[in-house]
């Protein structure tokens, strides 16, 4: 039963680190704009993620524009879309696969799969949270890089966003849970028949004997059985007659 609850606490928290994903992939704020220098106030804040830009005016306008060529982009921005849609695939894949093997399911139950399904989900989980922190550990490094670069105007710095931070969260996330899942899922499942089944000994039925296959034993007489018995020294009487003579 505790083995249970623990597979579902690692099931949920790559489920929750999925969603974390899913938004953070989806958010435009990995990028804002640093306010530092003469660039203290302004009238416009520029928010940069993997899909769109956005700007937010003091008037309270937010606009934002998707990215409509690819080719046209950075490579780093290419590669970090890339890594989170595929983390995002790995990890649905991942609560598909091990929602099959959990022990609280009756998908395949007592199949000698549902353990390695369950595992399976976990790697998947695992390779999940390493994609989604890769991408944001390239993206947090490529920001500072820029902000500490004293080539770069002030006007074109940006800090590090919302949507890092989430996906930092994401991945912890989903390395706990995978790696729960991978720790936690014994080989023998719980409706699993065991691998051996003890039998119990029960004594040998009585050999029978056919009338017509074996004969039975031939028939003698008392009589005929009373004179079979050898000679013994202690039934001779003292007038030299013995006492099976007269039995």
């Amino acid at each position: 039963m505790a083995s249970m609850a623990v597979q579902l606490l690692g099931f949920f928290l790559g489920l929750l680190g999925l969603v974390c994903s899913v938004v953070a992939t989806v958010l435009p704020h990995w990028r804002r704009t640093a306010y530092v220098g003469t660039n203290i106030i302004t009238a416009t804040a520029y928010m940069k993620g993997l899909w769109m830009e956005c700007a937010w005016h003091s008037t309270g306008i937010y606009q934002c524009e998707i990215h409509r060529s690819m080719l046209s982009l950075p490579p780093d921005l290419q590669v970090a879309r890339a890594l989170m849609v595929l983390s995002c695939l790995t990890s649905t894949l991942a609560a598909l696969v091990s929602s099959v093997g959990m022990k609280c399911t009756r998908c395949a139950r007592g199949s000698p799969t549902k353990h390695a399904l369950a595992v399976s989900g976990g790697v998947c989980f695992l390779s999940a949270g390493a994609l989604c922190l890769i991408t944001v550990c390239w993206t947090t490094n490529d920001v500072i890089l820029d902000f500490y670069n004293p080539i770069l105007p002030e006007g074109v710095k940006y800090e590090i966003g919302l949507a890092v931070y989430l996906g930092y969260v994401s991945a912890c996330l989903s390395l706990t849970g995978g790696g729960i899942l991978c720790l936690k899922c014994n080989g023998r499942s719980g409706n699993a028949l065991p691998l051996h089944v003890p039998r119990h000994g029960h004594p040998p039925s009585p050999p029978v004997f056919s009338a017509v296959d074996t004969p039975a034993p031939p028939h003698r007489p008392p009589t005929v059985l009373r004179g079979n018995h050898s000679p013994s020294c202690t039934s001779a009487s003292s007038s030299g007659y013995r006492l099976n003579d007269y039995v």
